[in-house]
């Protein structure tokens, strides 16, 4: 649970409406260490993570604590000690997912701690698994390859049988 004091000083009251403001715009919080990572490094992954429509904030922990709460996103406290990187996307979060472990094989400095996807809390082991798996997009080309084979035989046959009788 967050520590609130009785009398908010106004620009502490304004960073936490504003951590509120910018979290309710996301369904998928992914938190990680970076403790060790350079200003440079930061920078790459921010740009690896902007490809994927994702986003990558620093906010002080007892301030985003207030703010998850307010916001309804339970039982992420735990993941808000330490120096907190918190990658938020709006959907695809198993390939934002994927894009920190990637960055993390390079960088040992990052540590994927959990993460909220769909307001479920995943441990660091599940979301490492759940960067396993395909993505929408990747999940719908496979659907359509899988549908499309069949009716391409079809068509193939029907051609090569009225190709014979013609002849």
């Amino acid at each position: 649970m967050a520590i609130k004091a009785k009398k908010i000083q106004p620009a502490k009251a304004e960073a936490i409406e504003n951590a509120k403001k910018i979290f309710s715009e996301y369904n998928d919080f992914i938190f990680a260490d970076y403790r060790g990572l350079t200003v440079e490094q930061i920078t790459a992954l921010r740009d690896k993570l902007r490809e994927k429509n994702a986003v990558l904030k620093v906010v002080k922990n007892n301030f985003a604590r207030i703010a998850f709460e307010d916001i309804k996103v339970e039982n992420v406290a735990e993941y808000l000690s330490g120096p907190t990187i918190i990658a938020m996307a709006k959907e695809d979060s198993n390939e934002v997912a994927k894009v920190l472990y990637d960055f993390a094989k390079d960088t040992p400095a990052l540590a994927v701690k959990g993460a909220s996807i769909n307001k479920e809390v995943y441990d660091a082991a599940k979301i490492e698994a759940y960067s396993k798996v395909p993505g929408k997009k990747q999940l719908y080309a496979m659907l359509m390859s899988a549908m499309n084979g069949p009716v391409q035989k079809l068509a193939a046959t029907l051609k090569a049988y009225a190709e014979s009788k013609s002849e």
